[in-house]
């Protein structure tokens, strides 16, 4: 019997990862339990040395934790150490080692996509572990330019210092429309009611050389990103698809079993 959990805020009971683990865990004949748990800020050092208490054999780590589970980690990949970001866990006896499965998922996406960003134009949105994550990848595939916006300018400039791209503003781009190929949204804000603000403000971008429109969140009513895709009438992807993606890699650390995104997909359906 193998155990595995993922840890957030209250947000790690509304993730499709327990589903979608659970179903295919019993499909590829591993017995195995998966279970959401929250966990304050103050208390992750605590439910680090838990996993390892408690044996679980690893986790998936969600919002807000990304970054700060770090300092607990015996051993970082290359990825998650330049990301500065984990969002799974590996327990080897004592020792746990940190990955980030978000980077390769979205790498993953974009190649099921068609769509090559090398010499492409990218703009994002946020500055959380989703925003690092897609900087990394951009950076690796050699995009012309990558501009990142987020509340919180010294959370841009940490990423820019560490990863790469360049930071802009919610009023530069009002100022000096974007020709950005693709446009990625890594902050919780994908409706009108996450921030009637922000939607006034999307609203009102042309993107006129936008090829591509990516939303990490998922299952969101009147998708504002969507909508903003089908208005300029280029492709959509919302954030299931990388998270299956995501969770493939996963699964590949956890069991060395490569299964296919579209089976977590199914489990969800």
């Amino acid at each position: 019997m193998k155990i595995f959990c993922i840890i957030g805020d209250e947000r790690a009971f509304r993730t499709k990862s327990p589903a979608m683990f659970t179903a295919v865990f019993k499909r590829i004949g591993i017995t195995a339990s998966y279970v959401p748990l929250k966990v304050f800020p103050d208390q992750i050092g605590e439910a680090m040395q838990s996993l390892r208490t408690l044996n679980f054999d690893g986790a998936n780590i969600t919002i807000p934790h990304k970054s700060s589970v770090i300092p607990y980690m015996n051993i970082l990949s290359e990825g998650a150490n330049i990301i500065g970001a984990v969002n799974t866990i590996i327990r080897n006896g004592n020792e746990l080692k940190g990955y980030n499965t978000n980077a390769i998922g979205f790498m993953d996406t974009l190649e099921e996509q068609g769509f090559d960003v090398t010499n492409k134009k990218a703009l994002i949105f946020g500055s959380g572990g989703g925003a690092r994550a897609v900087v990394f990848i951009l950076n690796w595939l050699r995009s012309e330019s990558i501009e990142i916006s987020g509340r919180t300018a010294r959370r841009v400039e940490n990423i820019v210092n560490k990863i790469g791209g360049k930071a802009t503003t919610l009023d530069s781009i009002a100022q000096t429309p974007s020709s950005a190929n693709i446009v990625i949204n890594t902050t919780p804000v994908s409706s009108p009611d996450d921030s009637p603000e922000f939607t006034r403000f999307l609203q009102e971008q042309k993107f006129k050389d936008c090829e591509l429109i990516l939303d990490l969140n998922y299952g969101r009513k009147n998708n504002i990103w969507e909508k903003k895709a089908k208005e300029l009438k280029v492709p959509f992807i919302d954030g299931l698809r990388p998270l299956a993606h995501a969770a493939r890699r996963t699964m590949l650390l956890w069991t060395r079993v490569d299964v296919e995104p579209s089976e977590f997909l199914k489990a969800i359906e």
